[in-house]
């Protein structure tokens, strides 16, 4: 099989008790694994069989006829996005580089984390939460369904799943409450800053 789930950058236990066990084993092993499964499938002796799941993107984006391998394919792309977003004792203290950005950009950390919390509870149904760098800036995004900010011409530094399966187990209908634990304790400050510093 060409693509494959990538293993967690952590121990399914690192996160908790912000993220259990048996929520990452189900969204990670389960979910995530049926977009790969399902991407297979559909490529199985095709050419996109030996395409990057960026080219099966934007090849696919806006093609009604190609919605079952955009739909997989970028929802294995968000998903591998989401899990670097997020680390172990995560949150709290910025990289400094990123800091500064923000504070130019937002005005300060609280206006961007109410920023991006509102993003995340406005978003009505499945979809995601997003940190982007567009135009030299940063914005707070979100995107519908499988939708990525890869499909605007935008490039990602941080995401949050908000679709149900990613926080129900663990919070019910608590969507605020999973968000707030996102930022506080969970965010990868580092790797947004890593995606900041390679952006262009």
């Amino acid at each position: 099989m060409p693509f494959e789930l990538a293993p967690l950058p952590y121990a399914k236990d690192a996160l908790v008790p912000y993220m259990s066990v048996q929520h990452l084993e189900i969204h990670h092993g389960k979910h995530h694994q049926t977009y790969v499964t399902n991407l297979n499938n559909l490529t199985k002796d095709r050419p996109e069989a030996s395409q990057t799941l960026e080219q099966i993107i934007k090849d696919s984006a806006g093609h009604a006829d190609k919605a079952g391998l955009f739909n997989n394919s970028a929802q294995i792309w968000n998903h591998d996005f989401f899990w670097k977003s997020l680390k172990p004792k995560g949150g709290g203290a910025m990289p400094s580089e990123l800091e500064n950005k923000i504070k130019a950009d937002f005005g300060s950390i609280e206006a961007f984390k109410e920023a991006f919390t509102q993003a995340g509870l406005t978003q009505f149904g499945s979809g995601w939460a997003w940190l982007v760098l567009e135009g030299g800036k940063l914005k707070v995004t979100k995107t519908g369904n499988a939708d990525l900010p890869l499909t605007k011409g935008q490039h990602a530094l941080l995401t949050c799943d908000v679709w149900e399966h990613a926080y129900y187990l663990d919070y019910q209908n608590r969507r605020a409450d999973f968000l707030k634990a996102f930022l506080e304790n969970m965010a990868n400050w580092e790797f947004a800053a890593e995606r900041l510093a390679t952006a262009g």
